[in-house]
């Protein structure tokens, strides 16, 4: 999930790399979601800051948590939690 505030936008850098390792990886356990902060409580304590945020769940918790954009780091992080 990228996680985001309005002022400042989902983090569209990185949409290629998702759908990049989407096609390559191809399996039904990856998914990309963006949201935005200010209108979800549960994501409040992301607010205030200008860095884009990436957060993994798996079975609904938070297993991850990527702050900025590391393309290396984000694919190395996403096939560890696949």
């Amino acid at each position: 999930v990228d996680a985001f505030q309005a002022w400042c936008g989902p983090c569209k850098t990185v949409v290629d790399l998702f759908r990049k390792l989407k096609n390559e990886v191809g399996s039904d356990l990856l998914h990309f979601a963006v949201a935005e902060v200010d209108s979800i409580d549960a994501l409040e304590k992301y607010r205030g800051k200008c860095e884009p945020v990436f957060l993994f769940y798996a079975g609904g918790e938070i297993v991850a948590v990527v702050r900025g954009v590391n393309a290396p780091f984000l694919q190395k992080t996403i096939l560890e939690q696949l």
